[in-house]
């Protein structure tokens, strides 16, 4: 978290300051542990000052600025990092400030509770090596049913585990896999390789629905109020999940069975016994 709706959301938060340049870039970390940031702040500042936002992107879990020189600055927010364009959750954990002129918003900035993600200044080279095909597969929001098979089909391991790896399929973690697969009506303890060609089907029409629905909601925020967008503002798609975070409640797609939470990879996974009947 966050996760594919919740990035996607940052980065249309954020999209007016395209044609925007970048005035100056400073560390607003304190005494905190220090994100992950590269190349270090000097020549991070000297590298982006003067250089104009051409596009704002998103690849997987992480926002992208492409700047004129060709170079991109991509934010990683991992568990607990924000895309801002208006005052932090609190100034404590807040990371970077990038300064701009020619926009509307004086200010990009990037918050991070925990600490656990970065922001890294990279060429086009570098960027391919870093999130190129060779380590992000397909857009969940773009892959086809035929890609899903073909990239998770052979595999042994659960499909809620499958779902989740970043080098088959970009952008879904663990919140969002819960909901896609009872949205699908697969039990996610089920081998990836005993799926059908209807269940790949299924998921990958489960798959674009419950992200484009989290999408239009602007993505989940959870009860420890972390996850914001662009504006500081809670998302609302929290209040339509139909398992995640819900176990002993009722399932709301049958009402008839409680839902389920088990451990698989040491992530907490939700589902309805009934509508995920194990075939």
């Amino acid at each position: 978290m966050p996760e594919l709706p919740e990035v996607e959301t940052m980065r249309r938060g954020i999209l007016a300051i395209v044609g925007a340049a970048i005035r100056d870039v400073r560390s607003a970390g304190g005494r905190l542990k220090p994100i992950g940031l590269e190349p270090k702040l000097p020549a991070f500042r000297r590298r982006c000052m003067g250089q104009t936002i051409q596009d704002v992107r998103r690849v997987g879990k992480r926002v992208v600025l492409e700047l004129g020189s060709s170079q991109v600055i991509v934010f990683e927010p991992r568990m607990t990092g924000l895309v801002l364009l208006s005052d932090p959750p609190d100034p404590e954990h807040l990371r970077m400030r990038i300064a701009l002129k020619g926009s509307r918003h004086g200010e990009l900035l990037y918050w991070d509770r925990r600490g656990l993600g970065s922001v890294r200044l990279l060429r086009p080279d570098e960027f391919d090596v870093r999130c190129g095909p060779e380590q992000l597969g397909p857009d969940a929001l773009t892959v086809s049913a035929d890609e899903l098979q073909s990239r998770l089909g052979h595999s042994r391991r659960a499909i809620k585990v499958a779902l989740l790896e970043q080098k088959a399929i970009a952008g879904i973690g663990n919140l969002y896999a819960s909901e896609i697969l009872h949205a699908a009506r697969l039990d996610p303890l089920r081998p990836a390789c005993a799926l059908a060609r209807r269940d790949w089907v299924r998921l990958q029409g489960a798959v674009r629905d419950v992200l484009l629905a989290a999408i239009q909601y602007e993505g989940s925020t959870l009860a420890d109020g972390t996850y914001r967008n662009a504006l500081n503002q809670p998302g609302a798609y929290q209040h339509q999940h139909r398992v995640y975070g819900r176990a002993g409640e009722p399932c709301r797609t049958c009402g008839r069975a409680r839902v389920v939470r088990v451990v698989l990879a040491q992530r907490s996974t939700f589902f309805c016994p009934r509508c995920q009947l194990r075939l």
